[in-house]
C-alpha cells in the first residue's frame, strides 16, 4: 500500500467532459472535450482500489454523466458488487427529452445500485437548462425509491444576498417535496472566474475546497480521459499508477 495513500477510501469519475448546460458558475469552463471514459476500464478500476484500500465512497459526476448513461451503470453495478456502502450520482437532470427514456434511465440507475443521486438546481444551471425535464427526472427518480437531494451552488455563500442566490431560492421551492442537500459554493475558476469575477475578492489568494492534501489522499478522482494521479489509466495499469505514486 502507498503510505501517501493510505487513507484512500473515494473514487470519483468524471464520467464525461460534455455537458446539456452552459453554465456560468462552472470551475470547468467551457466543456468544449468529448467522449467518455471507458466503462471497462473505470469499473476493472473500481475492482483494483478497492481490492487494496478501504473505499467506501463512489462518485460518477461530469459534465453531465447521464449523457453515457450505460457507462455511470457500469461503474455503480461494480460498486454494488464490491458492497461499497455509498454510490453517488450528481446530474443537472437534462440528458434527454423523451420522457420515456428519462423513467427509463433512472429505474436503471436504481437497479445498478446508485444509493445517492444530487440534482444540481439553481439560477446558473436553469439559465440553459428547462425546469420540466429536470421535474420529470426527479419524478422517475422518485418512483425508484433512490434518495434525491437537491445540490445547488451558491454564489459567494449560502447566506449571501445577491440575485443568483435570490433566484436559487425561488427554484428550489418548485420541489416542496424534495430535501435540499448542502450544495457547493462557487469558486473562481473557469466560467465562474470569467463571467462571476466581481463576486470574488480577487486579492485574496482563492483555495479550492476540493484540493487534496498531495501527501494524504484521501479521494481520487478519473478525469473522462482516464487521467490519474498524473498519470493515465489507458497507458498505465491501476496498480501501478497507485503504487508509483509521489507527492511533488
Amino acid at each position: 500500500m502507498n503510505r501517501y495513500l493510505k487513507n484512500l477510501n473515494r473514487i470519483e469519475f468524471v464520467v464525461t467532459m460534455e455537458c446539456t448546460g452552459k453554465c456560468k458558475h462552472c470551475s470547468q469552463g467551457e466543456h468544449k472535450a468529448t467522449g467518455c471514459i471507458d466503462k471497462t476500464l473505470a469499473a476493472a478500476a473500481v475492482e483494483k482500489i478497492a481490492g487494496e484500500y478501504n473505499i467506501k465512497s463512489v462518485m460518477t459526476f461530469g459534465g453531465e454523466p447521464l449523457l453515457y448513461p450505460e457507462t455511470v451503470y457500469e461503474i455503480h453495478k461494480k460498486a454494488t458488487e464490491l458492497n461499497i456502502p455509498e454510490r453517488q450520482l450528481i446530474t443537472n437532470g437534462y440528458f434527454s427529452r423523451d420522457y420515456d427514456t428519462v423513467r427509463l434511465v433512472a429505474h436503471k440507475l436504481a437497479e445498478s445500485g446508485v444509493n445517492e443521486i444530487l440534482l444540481s438546481v439553481d439560477a446558473f444551471h436553469q439559465e440553459t437548462i428547462p425546469l420540466e425535464y429536470v421535474k420529470a427526472f426527479a419524478e422517475s427518480v422518485k418512483e425508484t425509491g433512490v434518495p434525491l437531494k437537491l445540490q445547488p451552488a451558491w454564489l459567494q455563500s449560502v447566506e449571501a444576498d445577491n440575485e443568483y442566490n435570490r433566484k436559487t431560492k425561488k427554484l428550489l421551492n418548485e420541489f416542496e417535496d424534495i430535501e435540499i442537500g448542502e450544495g457547493n459554493i462557487v469558486f473562481p475558476s473557469g466560467n465562474a472566474l470569467k463571467y462571476l469575477s466581481g463576486y470574488f475578492d480577487m486579492s485574496k489568494k482563492q483555495k479550492s475546497p476540493y484540493d487534496e492534501d498531495p501527501r494524504d489522499i484521501r479521494a481520487i478522482c478519473f478525469s473522462a480521459n482516464g487521467d490519474i494521479l498524473g498519470s493515465n489509466i489507458y497507458r498505465n495499469k491501476i496498480e501501478d499508477i497507485l503504487s508509483g505514486y509521489k507527492p511533488n
